[in-house]
């Protein structure tokens, strides 16, 4: 088994254009960011750049 554990310390920076602050405090996700990470959470995300209908469950028209 790997002692190493590096890669439990790195994280992630966010660039300023990849998320902004709701006025309620919440971290919201742009599109910039949900396209970088490369996948749908199907999380029903405000900029899913996906096309994810949380009330479909379908991305861009696909179950």
């Amino acid at each position: 088994m790997a002692d190493d554990m590096s890669g439990f310390s790195k994280k992630n920076t966010l660039e300023k254009d990849e998320y902004y602050l709701s006025p309620e405090g919440y971290i919201v996700f742009t599109e910039k960011y949900l396209l970088k990470r490369g996948y749908c959470c199907k999380s029903g995300c405000k900029h899913c750049p996906y096309g994810y209908d949380k009330r479909t469950g379908k991305v861009n028209g696909r179950s």
